[in-house]
This record gives C-alpha cells, structure tokens and sequence, in this order.
C-alpha cells in the first residue's frame, strides 16, 4: 500500500454564529432530511426547514412566558426533541445544561443545583424525579419531552409550547427571534463528573462550538447520512455530532436503542457514524466470529492480501471483495469515525482493509471537545491524527520522559470551570489548557496518546508506565473482552510490579476450547508482553467475574471499586 501524505485542509463554509449554523441549513438545504427518528416502531423524518421553524417556535413560547437568558438543563434519551430543546437554547440567550441520564439521583441533583439551572427539559422515563428535583433545587419550570398535553401539576409539553410559538411567531412575535448573545461569554454547560462535591462544570462559548464545527470539518469531514448513537449529553456527539453535521447537511438517523446499532445500520443505510472504542471492538469481533463461523477464516485472510496488493498498483475493489460485510452495516458505510479513547491498530487496518475508513480522533470536553483527528487518506491507526488548524500545541516534558503532557492553546479552548477558579487556574496556564493526558507528536504533525497523568504508574525503581500501553497489547488476545493494568504495591504503599485484572469472553474460550482460562491468560499474557521491557512485565493475573464499571460512555471507571477476583496467582 502506498504511503499516505497530508493534504491541505478541507475548504468549509465560514460560520459567523450559531443562527447562521441553522439559517443556512434551512435555507441552503431546507428540503432535504434532517432528521430520521422512531417514534414507537414508526420512523418520522423532518427537513431541514420544518427543524429550524420548530426551533423559533419553541423559543417564541419560552419567551412569551418570560423566560429568556436562563440556565436550562436537559435530561432524557436521545431524541429528536432533545436535539430540538438543545438547539432552541443555544440560540437564544440562555445557557444549556445537558446532564447525563445515568447519574445517580443525587449526582443529578448536585449538578442542576451546581449548575444554577432553573428550567428543565426532562425525557418521558425521567419524569418520576420531578417532586424531588422541585423539592431539592431552585427549579420550577419543567418542559416534558415526550407528553402530549400539560399536566395538572404544571409541566408543560413541549409540544404544545411549539403549537403555542408557531401562533405567536405567525403573528409577528419577536421575541426569541431578536435574541443574541455574546459568542464569548458561556454558552453550553458540561458536566465532566457527576459525583457530588467533584463535579466540574466545563465552560464553553458559542465562539468554541463554532470555531470545532468549523475548524474540524476542515480536519475531518463527514457524508450525506449518520446513525447518530452516543449520548447526547456528551460534547463528543452534541457538538462534533450533531453540530457538524447541521453544518454539512447530513441527515441524521437517531439510533433509538444501543442493541439495535446493526439493525438500525441495515434499515438507514448511513454512510458514517461516530463510536467509542467499545462499539468499534464490538463490530470487529462480531464480523470475525461470523467469519470463523462459517470457517472462512484462510479466505478472508487470503482475500486480504489480494486486496493490498491490488491497492499498492492503484486497483481498489475492496467493497467488492467484502460485500457481504458491507451489506451487514447496511452497504453504503464510508467512514467510522471513533473518538473517546484510542483503540487498537489492528482494528484500525481491518476496517481499512474492507474499504471503511475507520479514523480515530482525540478530544476532551474543556476542548469543545476535538483537539485532533486522523483524516480519511492520511490516517495512521497508531495515532489520533493531526491537530485541529486553531489550536497551539505542545508536549510539556515530565523529568526524564521520553513523553509529556499534552498542552493546547485556541479557539475550542473552554473559558473555565464553572464557579471554580481554583481548578479553572491549574487547568489553564498562562492560557494553555493543561490536558492531564501524556502524550508525543511525530514528525508528520500526527499525535499519539500513551495514556492519562492520573493513570500513570511510577515503579519503586523510578521507571513510568503507562498501562494503556499494556492493555491494548494484552487486549489482542481473543478471549479477553476487558482488562485493567494497575500497580502491585508493596506493604509501605510503593508500586513495585503491575497486575492486569481481566474479564473473559466465556463464548470465546468455548469456541478456543480452553477449559483452564487462568492458566491460559497466565501464559498468553507472559508471551504478548514478551517484547516489553522487564519493568513493564506483568507480575499478577486476576480474573473477574463481572465485567467492569463503565461511565455512560462505555469507559472504565478504572478507580471504581473492583469486584471480587474469581482467582489470582502470581504470573
């Protein structure tokens, strides 16, 4: 295969503000799909046109019962009337709040209260909190998403709000449509973590989430039609997702349950979708134990290298030799775009293999959150790709490393923590943002993540590992479907050895016919770490009987409190 260069930038459509983020889509692409979304088993669609005068008449009713300039948090399932309460706010003069919807109730209570929210947008199956919330915040106005009518205990409907704006604004009500606020003051309030007393309120101004539309369609473009399916209570798909692709035009399909990802894929047919590794690891081993199953394991890989060595003399006819995969993600898949955390190479080349892009970015929320991305023919799996064109960048040295701390400088850089000064001055220094990832950059511009600060480990003898390293090495082993690398300590509390702690893939070991997994872990563990270095050898094995805690994200908590290991030895 040929080598790939970089390319300049991709030309994208100035953005002044976010009104003219949505004027222009209603009026550049005003009859074409917006939106596709299931209500109950039925899929509805709305254009572009209808999404932005359901946006004015929301906003014409708020304002018409005086409320303007607020704090208005949102929670609920992805829906297509989040995304409309969403984009209501962002354009008027008030400050939106998505809170994550698997919060414990008083992690959720903590950040309405934190947040100063005093309206809140609440989904169908979350409207059983409402006496609580009213009862232990400042609250008192509530829209629900999902109800017809106005209920007899003051929550409104959403949708009669819009019947009610659509009345005034035909009439000639200004109200909402004359609001403007200060692209440089807090637009969008995300919360990093819910726990109480540690949550912190990630600032972000209209100028940071035009500035990563803009900027990041230049790194990284997307096509005609996604099946949106992150939470959209995460930056990561209610800016990089659903922003852009309002500014692109892209018809957006919501995914309404995350088992229904292949379903869904088969029946919207999208060209690109945005994942975490999780889903990435899942659709590749799912194609692979299809492959094994029907034991076309040689033909595949056969048909692999065929397909390289057509590629190398300029012959592309990988969708043609991988239909039938393709046909499994609905036939029309160009690109995966993946983003949360940096997943392995080898998934990376597979998916390049078949003929789909599959490009890994990296991101934090305090960056709006995109702060690089591999792009579509300049794309090394082993990295997180080029940063974004706005954006200062630099690796802060740590001792002797030979990595350092990411630092970035611009445009996506969030304006601070929320009523915390003291976190807000030791994230950002002398105006760059401190990462709290470690992290180098290649000669091509590419960037690699080794793993985060808090993660680290430094060893009694003075040496610094970063376990990620180690666990995408270990996860290449089948049968593991998680694993954590941590450090052994000794009894005065110093790291003198790391132990990874797995959870099996019981149908894998099944298939592999293994019927002593610890031993076989043991020994496949000590052979795919053979190549470390000594000091980053594995000195402990566990095996779990549960799978670990995972944020709403699909992250592993990885200080979370751990369950009780099935067995442990030293390896």
């Amino acid at each position: 295969m040929k080598k790939q260069k970089n390319y300049p930038f991709d030309k994208v459509a100035p953005l002044a503000d976010l009104h003219d983020l949505l004027d222009r889509a209603a009026s550049e692409a005003g009859d074409r799909i917006a939106y596709k979304y299931f209500e109950g088993k039925d899929v509805h669609e709305r254009t572009f046109a209808q999404f932005r005068l359901e946006t004015i008449w929301l906003g014409t009713a708020l304002a018409s019962i005086g409320y303007t300039g607020g704090h208005a948090a949102c929670i609920g399932e992805n829906s297509y009337r989040w995304i409309v309460a969403y984009l209501t706010i962002l354009n008027s003069d008030g400050v939106f709040v998505p809170v994550d919807r698997e919060l414990t109730e008083s992690d959720m209570l903590n950040v309405l209260n934190s947040s100063d929210s005093d309206l809140l947008f609440v989904g169908g199956s979350y409207e059983k909190l409402i006496p609580v919330i009213r009862e232990k915040t400042g609250i008192r106005r509530f829209i629900s998403l999902d109800a017809e009518e106005d209920s007899e205990d003051g929550v409104l409907s959403l949708r009669r709000l819009m019947d009610r704006g659509r009345e005034l604004y035909e009439a000639g009500d200004t109200g909402y449509t004359s609001q403007r606020s200060d692209r440089h003051t807090l637009k969008l309030l995300v919360y990093t973590s819910g726990t109480t007393g540690v949550a912190k309120g990630v600032m972000l101004s209209e100028h940071n989430l035009v500035s990563m539309v803009y900027y990041g369609l230049q790194v990284s473009g997307v096509y005609d039609v996604g099946l949106s399916v992150l939470p959209y209570h995460h930056t990561y798909e209610s800016v990089a997702g659903l922003l852009v692709a309002m500014h692109n035009h892209s018809t957006l399909c919501i995914n309404d349950k995350l088992r229904n990802i292949q379903k869904n894929m088969q029946l919207f047919r999208p060209h690109y979708i945005y994942v975490v590794p999780a889903i990435a690891e899942a659709f590749y081993k799912k194609i692979w134990a299809n492959i094994e199953a029907k034991g076309k394991t040689k033909t595949v890989n056969r048909l692999i290298k065929l397909s390289r060595a057509l590629l190398a003399c300029g012959i592309d006819v990988r969708r043609k030799l991988f239909k039938t995969i393709h046909d499994s993600f609905g036939g029309r898949l160009i690109k995966v775009v993946c983003g949360g955390a940096p997943i392995r190479p080898e998934i990376g080349r597979f998916f390049g293999d078949l003929g789909i892009y599959l490009c890994n970015g990296y991101g934090i929320t305090e960056c709006s959150p995109l702060i690089s991305a591999n792009r579509d023919r300049f794309n090394d799996y082993s990295t997180v790709g080029v940063v974004l064109p706005c954006l200062e960048f630099k690796i802060e040295p740590d001792g002797d490393e030979e990595y350092g701390e990411i630092c970035v400088k611009g445009d996506t850089v969030m304006l601070g923590y929320y009523k915390n000064p003291e976190e807000t001055a030791k994230a950002i220094v002398d105006g760059w943002f401190h990462t709290g990832d470690y992290g180098m950059i290649n000669e091509h511009g590419q960037v690699t993540i080794t793993g985060r600060k808090k993660n680290i480990i430094v060893l009694s003898n003075g040496k610094n590992i970063y376990p990620e390293e180690i666990e995408s090495l270990i996860m290449n082993i089948p049968y593991v479907s998680e694993v954590v690398v941590s450090a052994e300590k000794a009894e005065d509390g110093s790291e003198v050895g790391l132990c990874a702690e797995a959870f099996l893939d019981a149908e894998k070991l099944s298939e592999s016919g293994i019927d002593k997994p610890f031993e076989a872990l043991k020994h496949d563990i000590a052979a795919i770490c053979r190549q470390l270095p000594v000091y980053k050898q594995i000195t402990n094995v566990k095996l779990r009987d549960t799978e670990f805690e995972k944020t709403s994200s699909r992250k592993i908590r990885r200080f979370a409190s751990a369950a009780k290991p099935a067995a442990q030895t030293q390896a």
